[in-house]
């Protein structure tokens, strides 16, 4: 199995397929097995890696939990330098896409190309009122439930009114998964986001992707994206929930090919 030592933590991830590198990163309740349509079906024109973030799938857990996405994105940077490249394609979804524009704003010179899906702003779509009332709800949960119960809590959350009962069972079953000091790093860097004032700053090409249905991030948080960074591309994936990708994997690996075969550098 795959695994870098990055600093303190061995870092795990699938890797699929040739050509330029596009590195995927999952959300709060997932792991790189959740991306498994994706391996397949965009890695005849890329490399396609997708990672374990730290403290999640087989990664190890960091010593303390993290506080900030800032973090998870430094080691991100080391992730991708052990891996050899000089500049990526990024794929954030949820959380994944805070960890992506974080990287995406303080190192433009590693990134090629970049799409988020489903995108979080955290705290700054947020009253200070509900923030906390997120951030001590996830923290209660990940300290008072069983990964399975919370799984059946969010899941359902997290797919459009009528999933396929087999994409709900397998997004059940990657979300009990989850472990506690990975899920409460994430509940910390989700009360301490706002990155506002940096979309502006995103020069690169970029593709906003959001399910019609999306409960978790609804179309009208990704339309604040796309009009924050400029040039971007906005699609939405109809019939499909915050797990877009999963419910609907051809469609969204065709406006994934579609983009990047558009963006020259990658060529």
């Amino acid at each position: 199995m795959p695994f870098l030592q990055v600093e303190e933590l061995h870092i795990y991830y699938e890797i699929e397929g040739e050509g330029p590198p596009l590195i995927i990163l999952h959300g709060m309740g997932n792991n790189s097995q959740s991306w498994k349509k994706q391996l397949q079906g965009l890695s005849k024109q890329f490399t396609v890696i997708a990672w374990d973030a730290p403290g999640y799938g087989k990664s190890s857990d960091p010593k303390v939990e993290l506080k900030e996405f800032k973090q998870f994105a430094d080691v991100l940077k080391g992730f991708i330098e052990k891996l050899n490249y000089q500049t990526v394609t990024l794929l954030g979804h949820s959380m994944g896409s805070a960890i992506a524009l974080d990287f995406c704003y303080r190192f433009p010179e590693k990134v090629d190309a970049l799409i988020i899906s489903d995108a979080t702003r955290g705290a700054a779509a947020l009253s200070m009122e509900e923030n906390e009332r997120r951030l001590n709800n996830r923290l209660n949960n990940i300290e008072l439930l069983e990964p399975k119960e919370l799984a059946k809590l969010r899941v359902k959350e997290l797919l459009s009114p009528q999933p396929d009962p087999e994409i709900q069972k397998e997004a059940e079953r990657i979300y009990s998964q989850i472990r506690p000091l990975g899920f409460r790093s994430v509940a910390n860097s989700l009360f301490s986001l706002n990155q506002m004032d940096i979309l502006s700053s995103i020069n690169v090409p970029t593709l906003v992707i959001c399910g019609e249905l999306d409960r978790v991030t609804p179309v009208s948080e990704s339309q604040i994206f796309h009009e924050s960074i400029k040039d971007s591309t906005f699609i939405t994936i109809p019939g499909t929930g915050h797990l877009c990708y999963q419910e609907d994997p051809i469609r969204f690996n065709e406006i994934v090919l579609d983009f990047l075969n558009s963006v020259p550098i990658i060529q």
